[in-house]
């Protein structure tokens, strides 16, 4: 059973951070100690590095969903909790980071090179770095943010410089069997080569990396055969060989054919048009195939390939198509621009940058982006001081401004993240303010004022479903719906 794995779904989750702690300090003769509350530690993140010894995407194919450790939470007496462990995950030279729509996010050459898919959440701040000159002794903590979670689709695309191309059974893998130490699965049949082999040639002072493709037949770049499926292999090389099979006795098949065939699929590939590209005439050991390959080489070389009539059996002419291989590869390392070096990204805040958006939504709803989402995941929502807190800080920022301009009247609909709630601009006292007790705040008291958690939700559905009918309805009945005195306002 083949063990090789060039593609996986990875489904990572970095760690949530630590919860702060709430904590007063306590102790004889001491007084009014204070808050000593510590911070949570920061969640782990998770990243991709390159690592030279592996060669297969196989781990994560039996494992494709990992996490990174949580962030300890704080204690009392000033006591911070452990940052969570990052985790990193090892990957071949080679391997392409993406999105499930099929976005780049990163592509990983060269050994050590680093990518963080997930970032670990922020650990939360305790009733000690919480406390100001008005609230000394916060009865509230931040809470731990969540880690990011991402599904990561990574393919590994093979770092090779030569490429050998042709189909089945045209002996690509007795070719590399004897140009280098790899040991490849050799057979008379068709699609013997399950997966893509990888060996290493040196020439005198040059050492080069040669890779076979299997499965290449006409209709592989629409996904017929194997070759849709490896042809990926092939888009790093700096030379693509042609093995053509000249002793087939298959009806049909002559190696302008063949040449034609695998040319065609790699123009609908794309992408490969400026590779070099080499002619192997294989198994001239055959009479009838070294006859044929007499007969075809003056027009394979009046379009312009370089031709050798080689045996993988014999090895005849090997030597000559080795060192053209190195020519070429040496050629393609000196035109090859260097490498750059990791630039550092500096990206400084905008002058007019508010730290936060606000858009209207098709139900109506006032969506609220940027960093007031992460103060609102870092919020004890069963806490009404930690919520009045929530509430004057989205106040200094200039949102209750902002919705005020967006049109937002009293009552509406505002969503931060993944809570939505009913605007209510009067709560916010102003500076001014000075807390009530631990735990509690004043403004929030009047319950008879406030809905419910299941009667706001419940006013959601009603108001998403008015919005669905009016969207569904005909114009009239839109207008007759209009006048329904359950609508107004």
């Amino acid at each position: 059973m083949a063990t090789f794995v060039d593609r996986v779904v990875l489904h990572a989750q970095a760690g949530d951070g630590g919860h702060g702690c709430v904590s007063i300090h306590r102790e004889k003769f001491k007084p009014l100690g204070g808050p000593d509350g510590g911070n949570g530690g920061h969640g782990g993140s998770v990243a991709l590095v390159v690592d030279p010894g592996v060669h297969t995407l196989l781990d994560f194919h039996f494992r494709p969903r990992v996490k990174a450790e949580n962030g300890k939470g704080g204690a009392g007496s000033n006591r911070d909790g452990a940052n969570g462990a990052d985790l990193q995950l090892r990957v071949p030279d080679g391997t392409v980071v993406l999105t499930p729509d099929g976005e780049v996010i990163a592509d990983l050459v060269g050994e050590g090179t680093t990518v963080v898919i997930a970032n670990g959440g922020r650990g939360g701040r305790g009733n000690a770095a919480l406390a100001n000159s008005k609230r000394k002794a916060p009865g509230f903590a931040e809470l731990g943010e969540p880690g990011e979670m991402l599904d990561a689709v990574l393919e590994l695309k093979s770092v090779a410089d030569v490429g050998l191309i042709g189909f089945p059974s045209a002996g690509k893998s007795s070719l590399i069997s004897v140009l280098s130490a790899a040991r490849p699965k050799i057979a008379d049949y068709p699609f013997t080569t399950l997966v893509p082999n990888l060996g290493v040639v040196r020439v005198d002072d040059h050492t080069f990396t040669i890779a076979d493709v299997p499965g290449l037949i006409p209709g592989a770049a629409t996904g017929k055969g194997l070759g849709l499926q490896f042809l990926r292999h092939i888009e790093r090389t700096a030379v693509l060989l042609h093995v053509i099979d000249t002793a087939t006795i298959e009806p049909g098949r002559d190696p302008l054919a063949d040449i034609d065939a695998i040319e065609a699929e790699l123009a609908a590939y794309g992408g490969l048009e400026d590779r070099p590209r080499l002619v192997a005439l294989n198994k001239v050991d055959v009479p009838d195939g070294r006859d044929l390959a007499e007969i075809v080489r003056p027009d394979l070389e009046a379009r312009g390939f370089r031709v050798f009539e080689v045996s993988a059996a014999t090895r005849e002419g090997l030597r000559e198509l080795t060192y053209a291989l190195a020519e070429q590869v040496d050629r393609h390392r000196r035109t090859a621009p260097p490498p750059e070096r990791t630039r550092i990204v500096i990206r400084p805040k905008a002058v007019d940058d508010a730290g936060f958006t606000i858009d209207r939504d098709a139900d109506g709803v006032y969506v609220v982006r940027g960093r007031p989402e992460r103060w609102v995941r870092q919020t004890n929502f069963d806490n009404d001081e930690a919520v009045g807190y929530l509430a004057d800080r989205l106040a200094r920022l200039g949102v209750e401004d902002a919705l005020a301009k967006a049109g937002a009247e009293p009552g509406a609909p505002v969503r931060i993240g993944t809570h939505e709630f009913d605007w209510q601009p009067t709560l916010y006292a102003g500076e001014e303010y000075v807390p009530s007790g631990r735990g509690t705040d004043r403004r929030l008291e009047d319950a008879a004022t406030r809905l419910s958690a299941a009667e706001r939700k419940a006013a959601r559905q009603a108001r998403r479903q008015r919005f669905e009918d009016q969207a569904e309805a005909p114009a009239g009945v839109a207008g007759e719906a209009s006048s329904d005195p359950d609508d107004e306002g």
